[in-house]
């Protein structure tokens, strides 16, 4: 019931964004949603004990966490172009590895955590093992966003909250 549930949302919306309602678009939908269905069911929504009213908390929350997130790409944006335009900053490009030790607990929130430090200029997660999220930086400054935790308490006040 749960995945029928699942595919008949992606489905709708599909249907809504695409406009389409010819058999060909509607079988391409119908094929598509099976196979992200079948792909991402259990991994976006793995924990299955929360319940729709915690679910429908994190879509509420997601919003604010993404125009955070907006912000800080501008800013980093904005970083990476003076450090591009400035060739008397260039000892300030000191790229570096970094590893940082995540206290998120559900796999999805170290998954969406990752992608949020790869969106924002100048760092890139490499990988991830258990607590740990090993990241590329170019800089002291990108390097010190990254281990400050700002990102991590907002993502575990999306999709943590209530689970401590």
């Amino acid at each position: 019931m749960y995945r029928i549930s699942i595919f008949l949302l992606l489905f709708g919306i599909w249907i809504v964004f695409s406009g389409q309602f010819d058999a060909f678009h509607l079988a391409l939908g119908l094929i598509s949603t099976a196979l992200v269905t079948a792909i991402s069911s259990d991994f976006f929504f793995a924990d299955r004990s929360r319940g729709t009213g915690a679910r429908i908390q994190e879509i509420v929350r997601i919003p604010w966490y993404l125009s955070w997130m907006l912000y800080q790409i501008l800013l980093s944006n904005l970083h990476i172009l003076k450090l591009a335009l400035s060739p008397g900053d260039l000892p300030e490009v000191q790229p570096k590895l970094v590893r940082i030790k995540t206290g998120l607990k559900t796999d999805f929130a170290k998954w969406f955590l990752a992608n949020s430090i790869t969106l924002t200029p100048g760092t890139i997660t490499i990988d991830i093992e258990g607590d740990e999220l090993l990241i590329h930086s170019i800089s002291e400054v990108t390097t010190t966003g990254v281990e400050d935790d700002a990102m991590e308490r907002k993502i575990a006040s999306v999709f943590e909250r209530g689970n401590n």
